[in-house]
Parts: C-alpha cells; structure tokens; sequence
C-alpha cells in the first residue's frame, strides 16, 4: 500500500497547505484531502507538481507501507 507523505515534507519545510497550494498550482481542496488522508489517490501529474514545489523528487512523498 502506498502512503503519502506530502504532510511530512511539508510541515518539516515549513509549508501550510495554502502555501503549497498556491506555489504548486493545485486547488486548496486537493492539497486539505491529502494532507488530512494519506492514503488517498492522487494522479503522478499532482505529485510531480507537488514535489517541485517542495523542492524534493517526488519519489521522496511516497512510501510503501504494508496493508493494514
């Protein structure tokens, strides 16, 4: 299973939700949805924009985590 870790990266550089909202282009509700469930689905496209606008590979907001 794959978790999201757009939170983490986030709050460690210091980026609120509406910050990164804005920096990556991306509706403010998309950003609250994830930032809230980590597991939930997200296409590549968003997860590319929200890894340039944090600064890190997107490969770095991703985790394997086993299924609950």
């Amino acid at each position: 299973m794959i978790r999201l870790r757009i939170r983490e990266v986030a709050e460690a550089k210091g980026v609120s939700r509406l910050r990164l909202s804005r920096i990556a282009d991306i509706n403010y509700k998309t950003i609250q949805g994830v930032w809230r469930d980590p597991y939930r689905e997200i296409s590549i496209k968003t997860l590319e924009k929200i890894g340039r606008a944090l600064g890190v590979p997107s490969s770095e907001l991703i985790e394997d985590v086993p299924d609950l």
